[in-house]
């Protein structure tokens, strides 16, 4: 795969053209960055990010050994106001709240994403699709550049909802987590089915009320593409990070500034 063999010039360049929808392969926009970048566009699961930073301790393989989401998720009442559209925009990330990191707004979740064979597995899918389940109210979506060497791409979005479904975000991935621990197929992404090898929990940052990590070990023509995910909620409104190393196989690290910035912001917002 020559998304392995490329330097961090090469990857540093990759970095403009990341986009949202990216990961499954089914973003509007998902074939013209190969395009721009030189890669081909059999990709069964081109990753939201490119990083080349230093990878995470890796966790156990065996789900129920790893380390649990601080603050069970579910396992608290959600309180909080639903956050309208407005709202979220103004508690989200912007420029200068996060040193190192550049922000910049993005259009939005694409149309349609993939969809995983079976049923536990799909809060995986939702999530990668950029509309977790339960539905939320509203949605934003980010793009945060930076980092050592400027390597680090991290899409983020916040959704609004209501009553007690940000907490069943939580409990419906790590329920999934669990449930497809060896893996699955997913599809609807242009290139046909796409093969995710095995999901494994890390360790939860520890910011907002609830949270948890996980890593989704994707195909990319053949290769092993690690995809990691964190979800965190605060009061209502439930914040997700995701990244991925076309680099190598190692596990990313999504710096804990980040999710703690946005923690900060969203705690402040209507309550």
């Amino acid at each position: 795969m020559r998304g392995r063999s490329v330097g961090s010039r090469r990857a540093a360049s990759l970095l403009a053209v990341v986009i949202l929808g990216a990961v499954t392969g089914c973003g509007g926009s998902s074939s013209d960055t190969a395009d721009s970048a030189g890669e081909p566009k059999s990709s069964k699961t081109a990753p939201p990010a490119q990083t080349a930073g230093e990878p995470t301790e890796h966790a156990p393989s065996n789900p129920e050994s790893s380390p649990r989401p601080s603050r069970e998720p579910g396992a608290a009442k959600v309180t909080g106001k639903t956050l309208s559209k407005k709202e979220l925009e103004r508690a989200a990330l912007v420029e200068g709240d996060v040193a190192g990191f550049a922000v910049t707004p993005m259009a939005g979740a694409p149309p349609a994403g993939e969809t995983a064979d079976r049923a536990e597995c799909s809060p995986l899918t939702a999530l990668m699709n950029g509309a977790p389940e339960p539905v939320a109210d509203a949605a934003v979506y980010r793009q945060i550049v930076g980092g050592k060497d400027e390597q680090m791409v991290v899409t983020e979005f916040l959704t609004a909802h209501k009553g007690q479904s940000a907490g069943q975000v939580l409990s419906r991935l790590d329920a999934a987590v669990v449930a497809c621990a060896d893996g699955f197929t997913a599809d609807g992404g242009e290139d046909g089915p796409s093969v995710y090898s095995g999901v494994r929990r890390l360790a939860a940052p520890k910011a907002g009320d609830q949270a948890l990590a996980y890593q989704l070990t994707g195909d990319y023509e053949g290769e092993d593409v690690p995809l990691v995910f964190q979800v965190v909620r605060t009061g209502a409104t439930v914040a997700t990070y995701y990244t991925a190393n076309l680099v190598d196989a190692k596990t990313p690290e999504i710096p804990a500034a980040i999710s703690a910035a946005q923690a900060d912001k969203l705690a402040s917002a209507p309550r």
